[in-house]
């Protein structure tokens, strides 16, 4: 009897063998293999060693400039991004105000909106048709907008902090608000001043949170693409956009796949030493609880510090998108919608082969199948992370390893996912590059990590012998499903299916580079309306980008709504 009741959990090994090397799979596929033939691309063009490509790019000083320009302003900008957010993290570690929750969240929105919506945001705000121009006109009575920042650094440096803003925010705040105040109190008995107990005892303690939060911004400005696209001008491209206009202006593969290797080496570094940094992070400290180390401000000072934040965050992160709702409203004629159902006409000299509101039907159609596909192939990895937890615990020697390979599609640009794809898969059997499928597939890959990370704390938390019972009571595979596995992560479930959908909707690098000119997604759409003169291109630009804004804030909204408290690492 024994030997019967133990035989079935058993039973569905080979199902699991099966299933669970999809993820790998998929990742191989279209992950490893494009990454592997831009490599051979760059240092093989011709199926033999040919370093002229290398040499082109090291010995050429435009390609230096495009370097040293692509590190240089990440660096500028991650220095204001701290400039700015630490003392917002502050405010938020250690003081309790009206709206304090309301205003975290609103300041995490603008770093879950697509590049396109963010660089029409800011042209709306201050180009030279934007608001700010206009305000300025009419206080000072100008005849000309006095204020005219296109294709400037500081238009691409305010974009990236105001991107940035929430990662100081949330990574060092939340840290900081669970350090013991004690420690600093204690100094200041013994003697120290309030700069003194900050540098000798807080900074000390929050150095390893602050570079993590730093190198992350730095990571996330250093791949910038759709902002500086966008924002930037010919003189201002970073090696991600140069990738792309090596790609589809020139058709220069070997250039564009050896700055592509540039940037991949890059991108590996600094994700190792963001990973050795958010190691240091969980050294044991005497931490507390928020309610213990958070206090109403009472002094003027406090009250004071708290405004200016507080005004900082709204006047930096929500003016921009309020600039673009107004914009995308305001026609010749007044106010109106003009804009929006301008998006069903296909006009005469429209570089779109469809009418923009398809478009946004395409959008949502792919971003339905990179949830079911990230739905599938997420669960399936975070349920063999799960089991080689479970065989490591039991001394099976399974490698730690496993866990980071899920994440690499994180240190990967899109555009160099894209250009990948472009030059990997045009051969049988994977001679995708002209199939609608591609988009999806791209999409997949890039949500990937979000899926897992959202599922992988609920399912470390089943207790595996609930499977094992109902299997040995007769539940079949889908019924252990169903009935077990489903209502313990059907939440969690949801957090990762609105962070798919939401990464699909506002994907723009690797879809600028596979899109079909007859399957063009929102944010193709904007860009190429953004590139073209004229009002109605420009009111049709702010018109669906206001549309792609909404549907990132419903998401994160249904994200917050769903997620298990603070369980989740995104």
């Amino acid at each position: 009897m024994r030997e019967k009741l133990s035989a079935k959990p058993y039973s569905n090994l080979p199902l699991s063998l099966l299933f669970f090397p999809l993820p790998l799979l998929f990742l191989v596929l279209f992950l490893l293999y494009p990454l592997l033939t831009i490599l051979w691309v760059s240092f093989a063009p011709q199926g033999r060693p040919d370093l002229s490509a290398v040499s082109t790019v090291l010995g050429d000083e435009y390609y230096r400039h495009v370097i040293w320009f692509t590190i240089w302003q990440a660096a500028l900008s991650t220095v204001l991004t701290l400039a700015l957010g630490l003392p917002g993290a502050y405010v938020f570690a250690r003081y309790r105000f009206p709206a304090k929750s309301a205003l975290r969240a609103l300041s995490t929105v603008p770093f879950v909106l697509p590049t396109v919506v963010v660089a029409a945001a800011f042209r709306a705000l201050l180009g030279p048709q934007g608001r700010v121009n206009h305000l300025l006109m009419l206080l000072f009575g100008l005849d000309q907008p006095p204020l005219d920042l296109r294709h400037t650094l500081v238009l691409i440096l305010i974009a990236h902090v105001f991107y940035n803003y929430a990662v100081v925010l949330r990574l060092v705040g939340g840290f900081w608000a669970n350090l013991n105040p004690r420690l600093e109190e204690a100094a200041a008995v013994l003697g120290a001043g309030r700069w003194e107990v900050f540098r000798h005892v807080t900074l000390p303690l929050l150095t390893p949170v602050i570079a993590a939060a730093a190198l992350l911004v730095f990571i996330f400005c250093f791949t910038s693409f759709g902002v500086v696209l966008l924002l930037g001008g010919p003189g201002l491209a970073t090696i991600e956009v140069e990738i792309y206009y090596q790609t589809t202006y020139f058709l220069n593969l070997p250039v564009a796949a050896t700055l592509a290797v540039i940037q991949i080496l890059f991108n590996t570094v600094l994700i190792w030493l963001y990973t050795r940094l958010q190691a240091r992070t969980t050294v044991p400290l005497d931490l507390r609880p928020r309610t213990a180390t958070q206090r109403r401000p009472r002094s003027r000072r406090a009250r004071l510090l708290v405004a200016v934040n507080v005004g900082l965050i709204v006047m930096m992160l929500v003016t921009p998108l309020l600039a673009l709702i107004e914009r995308s409203l305001s026609t010749t004629a007044g106010y109106g919608l003009t804009y929006y159902h301008e998006l069903g006409v296909n006009r005469r000299g429209s570089i779109l082969f469809v009418p923009p509101v398809e478009a946004i039907s395409n959008s949502v159609y792919f971003a339905l199948l990179t949830v079911a596909l990230a739905l599938v192939l997420g669960t399936l990895a975070a349920r063999l992370l799960t089991s080689a937890d479970s065989a490591r615990r039991a001394g099976k020697g399974v490698p730690a390893l496993l866990d980071s390979i899920f994440m690499l599609p994180l240190s990967v640009s899109a555009v160099t996912l894209g250009f990948g794809y472009i030059i990997a898969l045009d051969k049988p059997p994977l001679n995708l590059r002209t199939s609608p499928w591609l988009i999806p597939l791209a999409h997949t890959l890039v949500a990937l990590p979000f899926v897992v990370r959202a599922l992988l704390p609920a399912m470390r938390g089943m207790n595996p012998r609930w499977r094992e019972v109902a299997a040995t009571l007769g539940a079949p595979p889908w019924r252990v499903w169903l009935e077990i596995d489903l209502p313990i992560i059907g939440r969690a479930m949801l957090v990762g299916a609105a962070f798919a959908f939401t990464v699909s909707m506002g994907e723009f690098g690797a879809t600028s580079l596979i899109a079909r000119p007859e399957y063009p997604t929102m944010p193709v759409a904007i860009e190429r309306f953004l590139s073209q003169p004229g009002p109605l291109n420009q009111g049709q630009a702010l018109a669906m980008s206001t549309l792609l804004m909404l549907v990132c804030v419903v998401a994160f909204v249904a994200i917050e709504r769903f997620r298990l408290g603070e369980v989740g690492e995104f």
